[in-house]
Order: structure tokens, then sequence, then C-alpha cells
């Protein structure tokens, strides 16, 4: 809704505020995002022929009969747009302190596909393994319960649809929901059963595997190279890490979590390319005071306002001189951001899956 949105008194300058792109209500949403999102198993789309009156029942691996995949799109689309869905937080944001929803499904679907290493063919989104600890209490996942918890119910309403697989539709979703690309759905992820190693059970992974904010060097050299080692880990080359890195457009950091505050832009419900905007032409400080006090948290970089932050491994992108190109494109052409993001989003939620 346009209450949602921060004045033009806020922006810098007023021409960088944002439409909403966030639509009020669920059944809007639900004919804003195209039944072809979905994917076969055959990499074919399903058209227009899984209309209302249709039961959208995919074949689905692992399940036990079909999936009525309209009916969970639209409940799906119910719960990103709630503005009642909790989301405990301490930093006095929406949906009780902790932001949308949608922006945390979408984070919900990276960091479940992040953990995947190309050379042991270990992690992935398969299994949906960050229900069992470890993993649901690495570092890199805080605060992913509650995403995990919203989803419950929709996991009993519709009992046939893996977790892994849910847990994935939910970000997909969540992206064009919040005014992003159709990046494209395919089903047939596997839930595991109980937690076990790597070396037994190829879905699951050890801590580590998901980008940290800073490399102790405020996001110089050290930065880079940590943000690349990740990424060429997953398969993914210097275009790629910086499409993805747009996702940032979404939610915001909050310090019962990563110990950051903040939000990226002034449209945190919409994905644009105002956050590769907002990184090459506003300016960037080391946070100092926060809301009158020093601040206590890990370092960050703020705007002058004091209300925008990025991250080291933000800052990492334009300081470094073979990421910045993209940083540069993408700020220019959000068409171009939005077919690059996509892509890259498609290929990090099928990194490790046996579709069958």
């Amino acid at each position: 809704p346009p209450s949602r949105c921060l004045p033009p008194s806020r922006c810098l300058p007023p021409s960088r505020c944002l439409p909403p792109r966030r639509l009020a209500h669920s059944r809007d949403l639900a004919e804003h995002v195209r039944p072809d999102s979905f994917q076969g198993a055959a990499s074919t789309r399903l058209g227009s022929s899984c209309g209302a009156s249709d039961a959208c029942a995919l074949p689905l691996t692992h399940s036990l009969s079909p999936v009525n995949w309209y009916k969970l799109r639209t409940d799906l689309l119910e719960l990103i747009d709630s503005d009642t869905a909790q989301n405990p937080g301490v930093d006095g944001a929406s949906n009780g302190g902790g932001g949308a929803i949608g922006p945390m499904l979408v984070r919900l679907a990276w960091h479940c596909a992040g953990t995947y290493d190309v050379k042991s063919g270990t992690g992935g989104s398969d299994g949906a393994t960050m229900r069992f600890k470890p993993e649901s209490e690495h570092g890199g996942n805080a605060g992913l319960h509650h995403a995990r918890a919203l989803l419950e119910p929709l996991k009993r309403a519709h009992p046939n649809v893996t977790y892994a697989d849910l847990y994935v539709y939910a970000g997909v979703l969540a992206i064009e929901a919040c005014g992003g690309p159709n990046v494209g759905f395919r089903p047939g992820r596997s839930d595991a059963a109980k937690p076990a190693a790597p070396e037994v059970d190829k879905r699951f992974s050890p801590d580590g595997r998901l980008p940290n904010a800073d490399a102790g060097d405020a996001g110089k050299d050290k930065t880079a190279t940590h943000i690349r080692s990740i990424f060429y880990r997953m398969g993914f080359n210097d275009q790629e890490i910086v499409a993805l890195s747009g996702a940032h457009a979404l939610g915001r950091c909050h310090t019962d979590r990563s110990g950051y505050w903040g939000p990226w832009t002034r449209a945190e419900t919409t994905l644009s390319n105002e956050y590769f905007r907002e990184m090459i032409e506003n300016t960037w400080t080391v946070k100092k005071t926060h809301e009158g006090k020093q601040w206590a948290g890990p370092l960050q970089y703020e705007d002058p306002t004091g209300e925008l932050m990025m991250l080291p491994s933000d800052m990492a992108l334009i300081w470094d001189p073979k990421f910045r190109p993209f940083v540069d494109k993408y700020a220019a052409d959000e068409a171009l951001f939005f077919k690059d993001f996509a892509k890259a989003f498609k290929k990090l939620l099928e990194l490790g899956v046996d579709f069958k």
C-alpha cells in the first residue's frame, strides 16, 4: 500500500522515491504473478493452462500425490501481502519489528541454496536441510526461523509439497510480488528426513558457506576476495555475483540478527536497480552513531541522513575494479539487471538438485 512508502521529503533527492510496486491485495498479486512461473521437470513452461479452475497439479517426484500449485501460489501471495504475519524483531520495523515478509522469504530461499559446493556436490536447496541443527543455527541463518515458522501452516495445508520446494517457491513468488522479474520455478526437490553429515548425505553442508559482510578490511581487497571465494565455489562469475547482490534492494539488516542495522534503499519491499544507484550516487561514510548514541555494532556505512546503510561487502562491489563495471551497468539499466538477476537467481536455486 502507498502508506508503506516514505514521503518524498525523505528522499535524496525527491526524484529518487520509487513508485509503490507492491500490490495491495492478494487477488491482484495472484494475477500479477503469472502461471508461467512454473517449470516442469523438462524445463518447459506451463503457460496459461494453469488457470483458476485448474488443479495445477504437477507430478512431483518425492510426493505421494500432486500438489495444487495454483492454490499454494494464492496462499503464499496472501502471506507475502499480509500486514499481520509476524516477523518479530527489536528494530521497530513492520510486521512485529522485523520488517516485511517478502524480503525475508527471498533470503530464506537464497540461504537454502547458497550452501552449494560445485566440487564436492554438497549443499544446495535440495533437502530443506535448514530445518535441522546445526544448520538452522548457523550465523548466516539468524532470524530465518521466523520465515520457516510462517510457512508451517502452508505446509500443513499442502502436505504433498516438500519443504525444499516450498521454501524456494516462496522466494520466487516474493521476488515477483515485490515488482521483480519472473524467475521461473522448477519443482522436484526432496526433503531430508533427519540431520546428517555431508559425507553421509550430500544435501547437507558445513557452516561457513554463506558470504560474510566483512572480511576484516572494511570492504577492501580481502572482502572482495572473500566474496569471490564464496560465489566461485558455487560456479558463479563476477557478473553473476553483482547481479545476485542486487537482491539487497529488498529488506533490511537487524541488530538482533546480523548485528547490522538499516535498509539499503527507501523502498525495501520493491526490487529495483535502486540498490546500485544508491551505491554510486549517494555518499557513504563509516557509521559512528545510532539514534543519538555511539554505534556499538559492527562496521557498516551510512548515507548522510543515517537512514540508509551499506555493508562492507556492498562497498566492495564499487571499490573492486572488476565488480564496478557491472554495478554501473545495472544502475543505468534496470531491465538489464532484471534479466541478469532472474537468470542467476534461478541458477542459484537449482544448484545441486537432482530433478527427476
